[in-house]
C-alpha cells in the first residue's frame, strides 16, 4: 500500500532560506501547473482571479524570502492608502507632502534592510572602531517591489495615472509573482490597465511564453549555472591562483553568466506572464552587440534604465538645464543605480564609471556628430565590429568591481591580467577548460546571432501544434537535468 510522507510534503511546502523557490526547480513546476489548472477556472472572473493569483504570489514570496511576505503586504497598504491621499489632496503642497512621505517610508524601507551594515560599516573605519555586522536579512527582491511601488505613487502624482478603487487590485499588481523577486520593474501606468482588460490567452501567446521560458531555463541553468561552478566562481574566489589569461577568460565567463543568469529570469518572468493573458516588455535585447555605452543601458536591464531615467534623471532636471549639468545628472543617476545594485564601495564605484562613460559619450557626439553617408561598407564594417569590441570589454572591465567580493580581489584579477598573462599556457588552459569554453562559445554565439535569425526560431516554436510544443517542453527539461548542478544556484538579482 503506497503511503505517503506527510511530513516531508510539508517541508517542502514551507520556507526554507537554503532552497528558495526558483523558476527552474521542480517544486515551482508542480505548483505552477496546479496554479494554471485553477487560473483557467477563474481567469474571466475578475474578482476571484484577483484573489486566487494575490495568494499564490504571497506564498511564492513566502517561499522566498519566509516572514518577510508581511514587508510586501505593509508596503502594499501603505502606498496604496498614500496614492489615494495624493489623488484626494486638494493643494499642490500637500500633495508634494505626501509623495514625499511615500518616498521616506519606501526608500527609508529599503535603506534599513540593505544599507544599514554599509553605512555602519563607514562609521566604524571613520571612528577606528570593529565593526560587527548587524543581523539583517535582506528580503529577496525588495529593490525590486519598491521600485515598482514608487512608479505608482508618482505617477499618480505626476497626473499620469489615476488610483485603482480596490486595494486587492492594487495588491494584485505589487504582488504579481513572476517578476515579484527578481524583475522586470514593471510600472504600473503599463500593468495596471491589463487588470481590468477581458483577458484573452492566444495561440501566439502561449506559444511565444513556451519559447521565452525554455530560452530563460536554458540560459539559467545550462548556460550561467554552468560555466559559473565549473569555472567563474573558482576564478574570482582565488584569482592570485591563475595566470592573468585565465582571470581574463573568467571576466568574460562572468559578463555571460549574468546575462544568461538575469536575461533568463526575465525570460522566463515575461513567459509566465504571457501564459496568465499578460503582456510585459522586452528587457534585455542583446546588450552585447552594443557600438557604445549609451545603446547598452538602452540594451540592458531596460526596465531600471527607463525607471532611473524617467524618475531620477528627469527629476534632476535632465538635459533642461544646461550642458554641465546634464552630465552631472547622468553621473549622479549612474552612482545611484550603482548604489541600488548592492551596499558596497564597489558597486558605487560600477556606477560611477558607467555614468562617467555615459556624459564622455555624450560629449563625444556634441563635438564629433556621426556621419556615416560616405562610408563604404567594409570601413563602415570594420568601424562598428570595433566599436562594439571596445563597448564590450569597457563593460566587462565594470564587471570585475561587480561581482568581486572586494576590492582586493578585484585589483588582484586586474594585476594577474596585466602582470602576470602568461599566454603560453593557453592550449593547456584549452584542454583543462573545453567543455566550459564550448558552453562560453555557445552562449556568446547564441547572444551574437541576428535578431532576424531568433525571431525566426521564435516563430518555429510559436507555430508548433500543441503536441509538438509539450515534446519541445519535454526535450528542454530533459536538457536542463543534464546540467542541473546539484546545489540550489539562486538567481543572481535575488540579492538586489
Amino acid at each position: 500500500m503506497l503511503q505517503i510522507d506527510l511530513s516531508k510534503i510539508w517541508q517542502q511546502l514551507i520556507y526554507d532560506p537554503k532552497e528558495p523557490l526558483l523558476f527552474s526547480s521542480g517544486l515551482f513546476i508542480f505548483l505552477f501547473t496546479g496554479f494554471m489548472y485553477v487560473y483557467f477556472l477563474v481567469y474571466k472572473h475578475h474578482r476571484a482571479k484577483t484573489i486566487f493569483v494575490t495568494l499564490f504570489s504571497l506564498y511564492f514570496y513566502y517561499k522566498s524570502s519566509g516572514i518577510y511576505f508581511l514587508l510586501l503586504i505593509f508596503s502594499a497598504i501603505v502606498d496604496f492608502s498614500l496614492a489615494n491621499a495624493i489623488f484626494r489632496a486638494e493643494s499642490e503642497r500637500k500633495r508634494k507632502i505626501i509623495l514625499i512621505l511615500s518616498l521616506l517610508l519606501n526608500l527609508g524601507m529599503l535603506a534599513y534592510f540593505k544599507y544599514t551594515n554599509f553605512f555602519y560599516s563607514i562609521i566604524c573605519d571613520l571612528t577606528a572602531q570593529s565593526f560587527s555586522p548587524l543581523s539583517i536579512i535582506l528580503p529577496v527582491g525588495i529593490s525590486f517591489f519598491t521600485f515598482q511601488s514608487l512608479s505608482y505613487t508618482i505617477d499618480i502624482y505626476r497626473g499620469t495615472l489615476k488610483p485603482v478603487k480596490s486595494f486587492l487590485d492594487y495588491a494584485f499588481f505589487v504582488t504579481f509573482f513572476p517578476q515579484l523577486v527578481a524583475g522586470p520593474i514593471v510600472r504600473a501606468a503599463d500593468f495596471i490597465p491589463q487588470i481590468f482588460k477581458p483577458l484573452k490567452v492566444t495561440d501566439a501567446m502561449i506559444g511565444r511564453g513556451i519559447f521565452l521560458i525554455a530560452s530563460g531555463v536554458i540560459k539559467k541553468v545550462v548556460i550561467a549555472d554552468f560555466i559559473s561552478t565549473n569555472f567563474v566562481d573558482r576564478i574570482f574566489e582565488h584569482p592570485t591562483l591563475y595566470t592573468g589569461l585565465e582571470n581574463l577568460f573568467g571576466v568574460y565567463g562572468y559578463a555571460l553568466q549574468i546575462y544568461c543568469d538575469f536575461s533568463g529570469y526575465s525570460d522566463m518572468a515575461i513567459g509566465i506572464a504571457l501564459l496568465m493573458g499578460f503582456h510585459f516588455k522586452i528587457n534585455f535585447d542583446s546588450p552585447y552587440q552594443s557600438k557604445n555605452i549609451t545603446e547598452f543601458w538602452r540594451r540592458w536591464h531596460i526596465s531600471l534604465s527607463t525607471w532611473l531615467k524617467d524618475y531620477l534623471y528627469i527629476s534632476l532636471g535632465g538635459n533642461r538645464k544646461g550642458k554641465i549639468r546634464t552630465y552631472i545628472n547622468l553621473f549622479i543617476t549612474m552612482l545611484l543605480g550603482g548604489l541600488w545594485h548592492g551596499a558596497g564601495f564597489r558597486f558605487v564605484l560600477w556606477g560611477a564609471m558607467h555614468g562617467v562613460a555615459l556624459a564622455i559619450h555624450k560629449l563625444y557626439l556634441e563635438v564629433f556628430p556621426s556621419k556615416t553617408e560616405n562610408r563604404s561598407p567594409v570601413r563602415q564594417f570594420l568601424i562598428t565590429a570595433l566599436s562594439v569590441f571596445f563597448t564590450f570589454h569597457f563593460v566587462s572591465f565594470c564587471w570585475i568591481f561587480f561581482r568581486a567580493d572586494n576590492m582586493e580581489i578585484a585589483m588582484q584579477m586586474i594585476r594577474q591580467i596585466v602582470f602576470h598573462f602568461n599566454p603560453r599556457i593557453f592550449f593547456e588552459f584549452i584542454n583543462g577548460y573545453m567543455a566550459v569554453l564550448i558552453m562560453m562559445l555557445i552562449g556568446y554565439s547564441l547572444h551574437f546571432i541576428p535578431k532576424s535569425v531568433e525571431l525566426k526560431t521564435e516563430n518555429i516554436v510559436t507555430n508548433l501544434p500543441l503536441p509538438l510544443k509539450v515534446v519541445f517542453m519535454i526535450m528542454v527539461i530533459l536538457l536542463v537535468v543534464q546540467f542541473k548542478s546539484s546545489e540550489i544556484q539562486p538567481f543572481i538579482y535575488f540579492q538586489f
